[in-house]
């Protein structure tokens, strides 16, 4: 099988981020953003993907993490889209529900070629920590546009705005593995009708 890794810079006025990605892993985390949280919940998507992911981001963090945070998810997103490379084979669609207390969450992916996010989750306050809530819809607008992905993601239900967050990046991680697994009945098959994705 074909190494499916990529590493991809982003280097701008605002940021520099090296993101570094092997879809085959074994759940690896490498973090060092300047956002503490947000490295908690890309530490999920890793373990949970299946992925062995490295991020490195310097940014304006002094001004804020919005343009890190969203950027990170940029680059991530380009790190998927070159790994995965023409889709062959793989099983394009993913879904997964994740519980933490009482928090239940619903994440669905298709790798459509096409961006498209539905995102609207109510967390019961505006910070975890430090950390703007706001943020974490910006870090999907990035990934989504850049990987080129149809992306629902639903909070079905929860009070802890941290268990939210968590179920729904833990989610993320488990729809990501399913529909980037390689589907042995499709093995060297596009998954569309179309002939490209």
């Amino acid at each position: 099988m074909t190494q499916r890794k990529a590493t991809v810079n982003r280097d701008t006025l605002e940021t520099k981020i090296e993101v570094s990605i092997n879809l085959d892993g074994s759940g690896k985390g490498e973090f060092d953003t300047g956002v503490p949280f947000l490295e908690h919940m890309l530490d999920q998507v890793a373990r949970h993907g299946m992925v062995d992911l490295a991020i490195r981001a310097k940014g304006d963090t002094h001004i804020d993490d919005h343009h890190t945070v969203e950027d990170i998810g940029i680059t991530l997103g380009q790190a998927f889209a070159q790994a995965l490379a023409d889709k062959k084979g793989i099983r394009r669609y993913g879904h997964a529900y994740v519980p933490l207390d009482e928090a239940l969450s619903r994440v669905v992916i298709d790798f459509s070629g096409r961006p498209g996010l539905e995102y609207d989750i109510n967390y019961p306050r505006s910070m975890i920590g430090e950390f703007d809530v706001d943020l974490l819809g910006e870090f999907f607008q990035g990934f989504v546009n850049h990987a080129q992905v149809t992306l629902h993601v639903d909070n079905i239900r929860g009070r802890n705005a941290h268990h939210i967050a968590e179920t729904i990046f833990k989610a993320f991680g488990r729809a990501l593995r399913m529909a980037i697994e390689p589907d042995p009945r499709m093995a060297g098959v596009m998954p569309s009708t179309k002939g490209s994705l």
